[in-house]
């Protein structure tokens, strides 16, 4: 399917203000002159439908797999529009992918269609194949922009959006490298718009109650942090350690140089696109990108963690191309007032940590593949993946505490905060503020994945690691195709 660049349905779109001073001039016309003018509901709000001045317009910029969970999310909520889709791809197939079934461009639209037209909503959705085309034609209809791309665009698709004054909710982790991290972080503060990372248990229950119960001296004093996943990078490079000499064809559809973006040029291969590239590290971060910004949240929350000192990793089968199979990775985080050093460790590809004696036989530390495990002074509490809700062990230890009273503020889910700050509320608490200086830290361990052989020394001010300065490159990478950081 041919996507005409200059999308003249979306051009001819009235802008935001202009629509918001018709609809409000329409109406006050229509009171005026007749009580027959049929006026539809979703322009006047009432039940079911939310009026124009109280709706968040949002693009999605990547509609893959997470793209497409990320939009059904979004159109669950009465006050979100989506208003454009932007992918360099039309379709693909996320069937034998965690994902399943179709999507893409031209799925993710379909989707939207329906749900407009099944609530009565004869809307306009801009379809486009680069973003930079869409925040321009369609900047006065947009107020906030969703970003689902591979890792490598996070930066340039965020901070595009950013520079044209937009709101963004953009997947973990929120950039492929450190230093894109805090750059992104630096421009949303100073664009003062309102920010979200993907990192979706961060706005449930089960992290705040980490919170409250650590504060509250349940374990005492935390000394250690154990975080896991059972996913490795190997699941999505099998055992490559080269990038594929074969050039197959560019499927129809996929606008590979686009897709690339700032990664210097190479040939398509099915090893990366659709879903595969998070195991190369020129397009993703490998398991620990993919899943500490879930699972070792609740420790960054609960302890305040700040910058680490140190970080050291031990891998199997890395290499410059490709993210490990397995890895061991430890951060040491200084004391941080009343609170003691921290010595922090990421396991993935199936590693695990040593069981803890409290664990009753027969109970489960795997957390379903996911999972994390406080040592305090005191005592140890353990929680599944994506910030699951936490369990003090042994189970006789949980069932005699005291729990404390709630005192963190609880929100309505993921998407709601985000859209609840879009509309002048309080900051999301996954906002950029939060979740970048997480993400720097996270994107660390990707580093010290390709330089096992050294302790690595973190300078956070300066951006470096003070005893390598061969990792510049990576905290830094150069940028391509007319990108630059």
């Amino acid at each position: 399917m041919k996507i005409d660049q200059s999308s003249p349905k979306s051009a001819c779109r009235p802008s935001r203000r202009d629509f918001l001073a018709g609809t409000a001039a329409a109406a006050t016309a229509a009171a005026a002159v007749t009580a027959f003018t049929i006026v539809p509901r979703y322009v006047l709000g009432g039940p079911g439908n939310t009026p124009p001045s109280e709706t968040v317009n949002i693009a999605i910029i990547g509609a893959g797999g997470q793209g497409r969970t990320n939009a059904q999310g979004l159109l669950g909520h009465d006050d979100a529009r989506i208003v454009a889709v932007c992918d360099v791809n039309e379709e693909a197939d996320y069937e034998r992918f965690y994902y399943k079934g179709k999507a893409g461009r031209g799925p993710v639209l379909q989707m939207v269609r329906r749900h407009n037209d099944g609530r009565g909503r004869s809307l306009t959705v801009g379809e486009y194949v680069d973003f930079r085309q869409m925040l321009e034609k369609e900047k006065d209809a947009i107020d906030a922009v969703l970003v689902a791309t591979p890792d490598h665009n996070h930066y340039i698709a965020s901070l595009t959006a950013i520079q044209h004054g937009k709101h963004v909710y953009c997947e973990k982790p929120l950039a492929h490298s450190v230093a894109e991290v805090r750059l992104l972080t630096q421009a949303a503060r100073r664009a003062g718009v309102a920010t979200q990372m993907g990192n979706q248990g961060h706005s449930e229950e089960g992290i705040r109650l980490t919170r409250e119960w650590i504060q509250d001296g349940a374990i005492g004093p935390v000394t250690e942090v154990h975080g896991w996943t059972h996913a490795g990078a190997g699941e999505w490079h099998g055992w490559m350690t080269e990038a594929p000499a074969e050039r197959p064809a560019i499927p129809a559809g996929l606008n590979w140089d686009l897709w690339l973006g700032p990664v210097k040029k190479r040939p398509y291969h099915p090893a990366y696109h659709p879903y595969n590239w998070r195991g190369w590290w020129a397009f993703g971060t490998g398991a620990i990108g993919d899943m500490a910004c879930h699972n070792l949240d609740p420790a960054f929350y609960a302890l305040d963690l700040g910058q680490p000192e140190t970080i050291q990793a031990s891998c199997c089968r890395v290499s410059d191309e490709v993210a490990p199979l397995a890895s061991l990775t430890q951060y040491t985080f200084p004391a941080r007032g009343e609170m003691p050093p921290v010595k922090m460790y990421w396991y993935d590809g199936g590693i695990m940590p040593p069981r803890p004696d409290e664990l009753e036989p027969g109970r489960d530390l795997d957390g379903r593949g996911n999972g994390i495990l406080f040592v305090g002074t005191k005592g140890k509490m353990m929680a599944a993946g994506w910030a699951g809700t936490p369990r003090i062990i042994p189970e006789t230890r949980m069932r005699s505490y005291k729990r404390p009273a709630k005192t963190i503020e609880r929100v309505g889910g993921h998407h709601r905060d985000w859209l609840n700050a879009c509309k002048g509320g309080k900051p999301a608490s996954g906002n950029f503020d939060y979740s970048g200086p997480m993400t720097e830290v996270v994107l660390l361990g990707a580093v010290a994945q390709r330089f096992t052989e050294k302790t690595l020394y973190w300078d956070a001010a300066a951006l470096k690691v003070t005893n390598a300065p061969e990792a510049d490159s990576i905290i830094r990478p150069e940028f391509h195709n007319g990108w630059t950081l």
